[in-house]
């Protein structure tokens, strides 16, 4: 796109009045295909042109097909300004991010994608702490809770072997994708932008300014129930394979989005988070394997089923620890 048509496209927005003005603006923009990138042009960009427009495709994701919305009925929430808006049957919104008066992301958010309300109100954020409390006290009291944990720990040594290789080999593709990422770092940068359009998206950033305790509950939330539980649990029902491929390829994808070439020292304060969620998805993952080597063994699904469910319990306990570190780090120090 040239110098001209770029002014053409931006320069409305500089003189918009209000953020309203300057969200409508850029979402008729956007539903006229000025701001978007198609996948096709994305697949089909030099590899000098792809991280530019992979980059700008995370910002700017292409409106659905058959989006209606209602430009008439804006909400403003911080730098967020929010049209009503549906596609077919599921209603939602299109969002529009402002910073410095620029506008930096337009997308459409299901509302079933959307965080529920309750996790963000200061009584979930309570109800978290209580719960990890109660938890931690039963983990050292003479109770199920307790006996399910010694349980877990003594079928990871009963399968040290295959343990310790799930270890290796996926901690090992998240630090080949970290090395990667120093060859080609623009292309990091868009995947990592990839990311983050898609915490946008379901509206984690409601819940950074809510405090440390609402934060961590909603950390929980989303990686027990879409990393642990719908992307690790589910495959790992299929003996296992499933949830191992697909772990391989999201452990390089995250090691080359969460370099240090591309967080710095940062990297360093994120590490414990790293290392204790991932630990959690190989755990999970582990436990598939277990229970394909089982059922290939002559013991049966079930007790394969029983080692799965162990490790994955176990894995919980891991994500636990890791919304509180990953809450008190991002309130705290970042």
């Amino acid at each position: 796109m040239g110098l001209l048509a770029w002014l053409l496209v931006f320069l409305p927005w500089a003189l918009a009045s209000s953020p309203v003005e300057l969200g409508r603006q850029a979402v008729e923009a956007w539903l006229g295909g000025k701001l978007s990138p198609s996948l096709e042009e994305v697949l089909r960009a030099s590899p000098e042109e792809a991280p530019r427009l992979l980059e700008r495709y995370a910002f700017f994701p292409p409106p659905p097909k058959g989006l209606s919305l209602n430009l008439d009925s804006p909400k403003v929430e911080g730098n967020r300004v929010l049209f009503p808006a549906a596609v077919g049957e599921e209603v939602g919104e299109v969002v529009v991010v402002l910073e410095g008066g620029e506008v930096k992301r337009v997308y459409f958010r299901p509302q079933g994608l959307s965080l529920p309300g309750y996790l963000l109100s200061p009584l979930a954020g309570w109800g978290f702490l209580l719960l990890s409390l109660f938890f931690a006290f039963l983990l050292f009291q003479p109770s199920p809770f307790r006996a399910w944990l010694l349980e877990a720990f003594a079928l990871l040594r009963a399968y040290r072997g295959l343990y310790l290789f799930t270890n290796l080999f996926l901690y090992g593709l998240f630090a080949l994708g970290a090395l990667l990422a120093y060859g080609m770092p623009e292309m990091a940068r868009a995947v990592q932008a990839l990311f983050g359009g898609a915490l946008e998206a379901i509206g984690l950033e409601k819940a950074t300014g809510k405090g440390v305790l609402v934060l961590a509950g909603v950390i929980f939330h989303w990686n027990f129930s879409q990393g642990l539980f719908l992307t690790g649990l589910i495959p790992a029902l299929l003996f296992g394979i499933p949830v191992f491929l697909f772990n391989a390829l999201r452990y390089l994808v995250f090691g080359f989005a969460l370099s240090p070439a591309l967080l710095g020292p940062t990297f360093l304060v994120h590490l414990p988070t790293l290392l204790l969620e991932l630990q959690a998805y190989i755990l999970v993952t582990f436990g598939g394997l277990v229970l394909l080597a089982k059922t290939a063994g002559g013991e049966g699904y079930r007790k394969g089923l029983r080692a799965l469910l162990l490790a994955f319990y176990l894995g919980a306990l891991f994500l636990v620890l890791a919304a509180w570190y990953e809450a008190w780090e991002v309130s705290l120090l970042l």
